[in-house]
């Protein structure tokens, strides 16, 4: 999921805005963002060990309500991408909306 959510905001022009606010190289983001979401379900909680804040590393960044809505798009494309449970899907959509909602600075 984490790879079908980078290479959608990598490569599609829908997508710029977000992907400006990212470093050339996104290998770095995927591994977090995968680590992240291991832990943030219940997996391995190595990423929150390492003393990170998902808030705080989005802090240097004015996201805004369409900042917010591009990541909401690519990130529900890439889990209809994968063979997932209804009922995960619905759960996962409805965290990552509270949390991109909880990053937008008016």
């Amino acid at each position: 999921m984490v790879d079908h959510f980078y290479d959608l905001m990598d490569g599609d022009p829908a997508y710029a805005r977000l992907r400006a606010i990212h470093a050339a190289d996104l290998s770095p983001m995927r591994d977090s963002l995968a680590g992240f979401l291991n832990g943030w379900m219940g997996g391995p909680r190595d990423w929150f060990g390492s003393g990170k804040c998902v808030m705080s590393a989005h802090s240097p960044f004015q996201i805004d309500g369409e900042l917010r809505d591009q990541w909401l798009s690519a990130m529900r494309q890439a889990m209809d991408r994968v063979a997932m449970d209804d009922d995960l899907r619905q759960t996962l959509d409805e965290g990552f909306a509270r949390v991109a909602a909880a990053m937008v600075r008016a």
